[in-house]
Protein backbone atom coordinates (compact mmCIF):
# COMPACT_ATOMS: atom_id res chain seq x y z
CA UNK A 1 0.00 0.00 0.00
CA UNK A 2 1.28 3.13 -1.01
CA UNK A 3 2.35 5.34 1.81
CA UNK A 4 1.08 8.79 0.97
CA UNK A 5 -2.32 6.97 -0.45
CA UNK A 6 -2.46 5.33 3.58
CA UNK A 7 -1.65 8.80 5.26
CA UNK A 8 -4.52 10.40 2.86
CA UNK A 9 -6.71 7.54 3.39
CA UNK A 10 -6.79 6.18 0.14
CA UNK A 11 -6.36 2.08 -0.37
CA UNK A 12 -4.70 1.96 -4.08
CA UNK A 13 -2.97 3.24 -6.92
CA UNK A 14 -0.57 5.83 -6.57
CA UNK A 15 -0.86 9.07 -7.77
CA UNK A 16 2.82 9.72 -8.78
CA UNK A 17 2.31 13.22 -11.19
CA UNK A 18 3.34 12.62 -14.56
CA UNK A 19 6.57 14.17 -15.40
CA UNK A 20 6.68 17.88 -16.91
CA UNK A 21 9.39 17.83 -20.11
CA UNK A 22 11.73 20.69 -19.83
CA UNK A 23 10.42 22.20 -16.66
CA UNK A 24 14.17 24.48 -15.90
CA UNK A 25 13.63 25.59 -19.15
CA UNK A 26 10.33 27.13 -18.71
CA UNK A 27 11.52 29.29 -16.05
CA UNK A 28 14.83 31.03 -17.64
CA UNK A 29 13.58 34.48 -18.82
CA UNK A 30 10.54 34.80 -16.46
CA UNK A 31 10.49 38.19 -15.01
CA UNK A 32 8.76 39.61 -12.22
CA UNK A 33 5.34 41.49 -12.06
CA UNK A 34 5.20 45.26 -11.11
CA UNK A 35 2.24 44.19 -8.21
CA UNK A 36 1.64 41.46 -6.18
CA UNK A 37 0.66 37.91 -8.02
CA UNK A 38 -1.99 35.52 -6.76
CA UNK A 39 -2.47 32.62 -8.70
CA UNK A 40 -5.12 30.17 -8.10
CA UNK A 41 -5.48 27.03 -8.99
CA UNK A 42 -6.12 23.27 -8.52
CA UNK A 43 -5.39 19.44 -8.26
CA UNK A 44 -8.12 18.74 -10.49
CA UNK A 45 -10.86 20.27 -12.48
CA UNK A 46 -14.45 20.79 -10.67
CA UNK A 47 -12.76 22.29 -7.25
CA UNK A 48 -14.56 25.85 -7.94
CA UNK A 49 -11.54 27.84 -8.50
CA UNK A 50 -13.14 29.67 -11.18
CA UNK A 51 -15.94 31.01 -8.88
CA UNK A 52 -13.77 31.47 -6.28
CA UNK A 53 -11.15 33.68 -8.72
CA UNK A 54 -14.30 35.86 -9.93
CA UNK A 55 -15.91 36.18 -6.35
CA UNK A 56 -12.71 37.01 -4.54
CA UNK A 57 -11.64 39.54 -7.36
CA UNK A 58 -14.98 41.02 -7.05
CA UNK A 59 -15.32 41.01 -3.40
CA UNK A 60 -11.64 43.50 -3.16
CA UNK A 61 -12.93 45.38 -6.06
CA UNK A 62 -15.70 45.84 -4.23
CA UNK A 63 -13.58 47.26 -1.31
CA UNK A 64 -11.53 49.50 -3.07
CA UNK A 65 -8.78 47.68 -4.63
CA UNK A 66 -7.73 47.63 -8.26
CA UNK A 67 -8.43 44.10 -8.86
CA UNK A 68 -6.72 42.98 -12.33
CA UNK A 69 -8.34 39.78 -12.83
CA UNK A 70 -6.78 37.58 -15.69
CA UNK A 71 -7.93 34.26 -16.98
CA UNK A 72 -5.01 31.90 -17.28
CA UNK A 73 -6.57 28.79 -17.95
CA UNK A 74 -5.63 28.90 -21.64
CA UNK A 75 -7.68 27.51 -23.97
CA UNK A 76 -10.54 26.40 -21.02
CA UNK A 77 -11.23 29.99 -20.32
CA UNK A 78 -14.77 30.78 -18.93
CA UNK A 79 -14.19 33.80 -16.83
CA UNK A 80 -16.12 35.81 -18.93
CA UNK A 81 -18.88 33.60 -18.64
CA UNK A 82 -18.82 33.16 -14.61
CA UNK A 83 -18.82 36.97 -14.72
CA UNK A 84 -21.26 37.02 -17.56
CA UNK A 85 -19.21 39.41 -19.97
CA UNK A 86 -19.00 39.17 -23.52
CA UNK A 87 -15.28 40.31 -24.09
CA UNK A 88 -15.03 42.00 -27.52
CA UNK A 89 -10.83 40.85 -28.03
CA UNK A 90 -8.77 37.75 -25.54
CA UNK A 91 -5.59 38.03 -24.72
CA UNK A 92 -4.91 35.54 -27.24
CA UNK A 93 -5.66 38.41 -29.42
CA UNK A 94 -2.91 40.61 -27.65
CA UNK A 95 -0.52 37.59 -28.33
CA UNK A 96 -1.32 37.70 -31.91
CA UNK A 97 -0.42 41.29 -32.30
CA UNK A 98 -4.30 42.32 -33.19
CA UNK A 99 -4.27 44.46 -30.87
CA UNK A 100 -2.73 45.63 -27.01
CA UNK A 101 -3.20 43.80 -23.83
CA UNK A 102 -4.59 47.03 -23.03
CA UNK A 103 -7.38 46.92 -25.35
CA UNK A 104 -8.42 43.44 -24.13
CA UNK A 105 -9.71 44.61 -20.35
CA UNK A 106 -13.04 44.92 -19.96
CA UNK A 107 -15.08 45.76 -16.62
CA UNK A 108 -16.43 43.69 -14.60
CA UNK A 109 -18.81 43.22 -11.41
CA UNK A 110 -17.57 45.68 -8.79
CA UNK A 111 -14.70 47.69 -10.72
CA UNK A 112 -12.92 45.25 -11.33
CA UNK A 113 -10.85 45.04 -14.60
CA UNK A 114 -10.79 41.28 -16.52
CA UNK A 115 -8.14 40.65 -18.86
CA UNK A 116 -10.55 37.57 -20.90
CA UNK A 117 -8.86 34.54 -22.43
CA UNK A 118 -10.72 32.25 -25.58
CA UNK A 119 -12.22 28.95 -24.92
CA UNK A 120 -11.69 26.61 -27.22
CA UNK A 121 -8.31 27.98 -28.95
CA UNK A 122 -5.25 25.83 -28.52
CA UNK A 123 -2.67 28.59 -29.55
CA UNK A 124 -1.54 29.18 -26.41
CA UNK A 125 -2.33 26.03 -24.75
CA UNK A 126 1.11 24.68 -23.85
CA UNK A 127 2.90 27.21 -25.08
CA UNK A 128 6.78 27.42 -25.55
CA UNK A 129 8.63 29.59 -23.42
CA UNK A 130 9.23 32.44 -26.10
CA UNK A 131 5.20 33.09 -26.02
CA UNK A 132 4.76 31.89 -22.76
CA UNK A 133 7.30 34.91 -21.80
CA UNK A 134 5.83 37.61 -24.29
CA UNK A 135 2.47 36.69 -22.51
CA UNK A 136 4.15 37.75 -19.14
CA UNK A 137 5.47 40.35 -20.72
CA UNK A 138 2.57 41.87 -22.01
CA UNK A 139 0.73 41.28 -18.14
CA UNK A 140 3.92 43.54 -16.89
CA UNK A 141 2.63 46.16 -19.12
CA UNK A 142 -0.87 46.94 -17.73
CA UNK A 143 -0.08 45.24 -14.14
CA UNK A 144 1.21 48.78 -13.07
CA UNK A 145 -2.01 50.28 -13.20
CA UNK A 146 -3.44 48.09 -10.79
CA UNK A 147 -2.60 47.38 -6.42
CA UNK A 148 -2.83 43.22 -7.61
CA UNK A 149 -3.14 40.58 -10.00
CA UNK A 150 -5.08 37.49 -9.53
CA UNK A 151 -5.08 35.23 -12.17
CA UNK A 152 -7.44 32.28 -12.94
CA UNK A 153 -4.90 29.77 -13.69
CA UNK A 154 -5.38 26.00 -15.53
CA UNK A 155 -5.88 22.61 -12.95
CA UNK A 156 -3.66 19.86 -12.62
CA UNK A 157 -0.08 19.77 -13.81
CA UNK A 158 2.05 21.16 -17.01
CA UNK A 159 4.31 24.08 -18.05
CA UNK A 160 1.96 26.52 -17.45
CA UNK A 161 0.79 26.16 -14.03
CA UNK A 162 4.19 25.72 -13.01
CA UNK A 163 5.54 29.00 -14.66
CA UNK A 164 3.02 31.16 -13.43
CA UNK A 165 3.50 29.53 -9.99
CA UNK A 166 7.36 30.55 -10.04
CA UNK A 167 5.77 34.37 -10.90
CA UNK A 168 3.47 34.09 -8.38
CA UNK A 169 3.91 35.68 -4.96
CA UNK A 170 1.20 33.50 -3.58
CA UNK A 171 -0.63 30.24 -5.17
CA UNK A 172 -3.59 29.32 -3.69
CA UNK A 173 -4.47 25.77 -4.21
CA UNK A 174 -8.24 24.96 -4.48
CA UNK A 175 -9.65 21.74 -3.00
CA UNK A 176 -12.58 19.76 -1.75
CA UNK A 177 -12.79 17.08 1.15
CA UNK A 178 -13.22 14.60 -1.41
CA UNK A 179 -10.38 12.26 -1.72
CA UNK A 180 -9.58 12.26 -5.14
CA UNK A 181 -9.50 16.06 -4.78
CA UNK A 182 -7.13 15.79 -1.96
CA UNK A 183 -4.90 13.11 -3.64
CA UNK A 184 -4.80 15.77 -6.65
CA UNK A 185 -3.51 18.70 -4.72
CA UNK A 186 -1.02 16.69 -2.93
CA UNK A 187 -0.27 15.75 -6.74
CA UNK A 188 0.55 19.14 -7.64
CA UNK A 189 2.10 20.81 -4.62
CA UNK A 190 4.34 17.66 -5.25
CA UNK A 191 5.16 18.38 -9.17
CA UNK A 192 5.85 22.29 -7.91
CA UNK A 193 8.87 21.28 -5.11
CA UNK A 194 10.06 18.91 -7.62
CA UNK A 195 9.96 21.79 -10.14
CA UNK A 196 11.54 23.99 -7.71
CA UNK A 197 14.03 21.69 -6.63
CA UNK A 198 15.58 20.82 -10.61
CA UNK A 199 15.37 24.69 -12.22
CA UNK A 200 16.52 26.69 -9.08
CA UNK A 201 13.17 28.64 -9.41
CA UNK A 202 11.86 29.91 -6.26
CA UNK A 203 8.24 28.47 -6.27
CA UNK A 204 6.17 29.59 -2.78
CA UNK A 205 4.70 26.38 -1.06
CA UNK A 206 0.82 26.96 -1.66
CA UNK A 207 -1.76 28.36 0.31
CA UNK A 208 -4.59 25.71 0.86
CA UNK A 209 -8.08 26.70 0.64
CA UNK A 210 -10.86 23.99 1.02
CA UNK A 211 -14.36 24.67 -0.75
CA UNK A 212 -17.38 22.77 -1.04
CA UNK A 213 -16.95 22.42 3.35
CA UNK A 214 -19.55 20.82 5.10
CA UNK A 215 -18.24 23.24 8.09
CA UNK A 216 -15.43 24.74 9.19
CA UNK A 217 -14.40 21.46 11.47
CA UNK A 218 -14.41 19.41 7.94
CA UNK A 219 -12.45 21.86 6.57
CA UNK A 220 -9.75 22.35 9.34
CA UNK A 221 -9.43 18.12 9.24
CA UNK A 222 -8.82 18.33 5.25
CA UNK A 223 -6.46 21.03 4.98
CA UNK A 224 -4.58 19.87 7.89
CA UNK A 225 -4.46 15.99 6.80
CA UNK A 226 -2.78 17.57 3.72
CA UNK A 227 -0.52 19.53 5.51
CA UNK A 228 0.60 16.64 8.17
CA UNK A 229 1.36 14.76 4.33
CA UNK A 230 3.45 17.58 2.36
CA UNK A 231 5.02 17.74 5.67
CA UNK A 232 6.29 13.98 5.92
CA UNK A 233 6.85 13.35 2.38
CA UNK A 234 8.04 16.77 1.06
CA UNK A 235 9.17 18.62 3.56
CA UNK A 236 6.65 21.37 2.58
CA UNK A 237 4.16 22.90 4.97
CA UNK A 238 0.95 23.94 3.63
CA UNK A 239 -1.05 26.33 5.17
CA UNK A 240 -5.03 26.73 5.41
CA UNK A 241 -5.77 30.42 3.59
CA UNK A 242 -9.54 29.58 4.73
CA UNK A 243 -12.38 27.72 3.25
CA UNK A 244 -15.56 28.04 1.51
CA UNK A 245 -18.96 26.06 2.67
CA UNK A 246 -21.38 24.73 0.56
CA UNK A 247 -24.08 26.36 -0.31
CA UNK A 248 -26.11 27.16 -3.08
CA UNK A 249 -25.26 30.56 -3.94
CA UNK A 250 -22.38 29.57 -4.81
CA UNK A 251 -23.31 26.87 -7.15
CA UNK A 252 -25.65 29.88 -8.62
CA UNK A 253 -22.64 32.07 -8.86
CA UNK A 254 -20.42 28.97 -10.79
CA UNK A 255 -23.12 28.49 -13.10
CA UNK A 256 -23.19 31.82 -14.55
CA UNK A 257 -25.52 33.75 -12.01
CA UNK A 258 -24.62 36.43 -10.28
CA UNK A 259 -21.32 36.67 -8.31
CA UNK A 260 -22.55 35.82 -4.37
CA UNK A 261 -19.68 38.19 -3.72
CA UNK A 262 -22.47 40.73 -4.67
CA UNK A 263 -24.89 39.88 -2.21
CA UNK A 264 -25.78 42.61 0.27
CA UNK A 265 -27.39 40.40 2.66
CA UNK A 266 -24.28 38.39 5.13
CA UNK A 267 -24.33 34.63 5.07
CA UNK A 268 -21.79 31.96 5.79
CA UNK A 269 -20.35 32.35 2.26
CA UNK A 270 -20.00 36.05 2.27
CA UNK A 271 -18.35 35.98 5.64
CA UNK A 272 -16.05 33.12 4.30
CA UNK A 273 -14.81 35.28 1.62
CA UNK A 274 -14.66 38.58 3.59
CA UNK A 275 -11.98 36.57 6.33
CA UNK A 276 -10.05 35.47 3.16
CA UNK A 277 -9.74 38.53 1.34
CA UNK A 278 -8.91 40.40 4.75
CA UNK A 279 -6.24 37.93 5.59
CA UNK A 280 -4.94 38.13 1.63
CA UNK A 281 -5.20 42.18 1.57
CA UNK A 282 -2.38 42.13 4.15
CA UNK A 283 -0.28 40.40 1.38
CA UNK A 284 0.12 43.41 -0.21
CA UNK A 285 -0.43 46.36 2.67
CA UNK A 286 2.51 44.58 4.33
CA UNK A 287 5.40 42.21 4.03
CA UNK A 288 4.76 42.49 -0.28
CA UNK A 289 4.64 46.34 0.08
CA UNK A 290 7.71 46.57 2.81
CA UNK A 291 9.65 44.85 -0.18
CA UNK A 292 8.73 47.11 -2.56
CA UNK A 293 6.54 45.29 -4.43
Amino acid sequence: MNAVHTSLGLSSGPATPPAVANCAAATQGVRSLPVPFLLITGGKGGVGKTTLAANLSVHLARGGHRVLLVDLDLGLADLDLVLSLRPRRTLEDAMSGKCSFADCLVEGPGGLMLLPAASGDRQLVGTDEQRRNRLLAGLAEIAGDFDVMIGDGASGIGPDVLTFAAVADRVLLVTTPELPAVTDAFGLIKAMDSWSRESGAEVPTPSLIINLASSFEEAQATAVRLKQVCERFLARSPRSAGWLPKAASIGRSGAGGAPFALGEHKSLATNCLHQLGARLTRLWEGPLAASGR
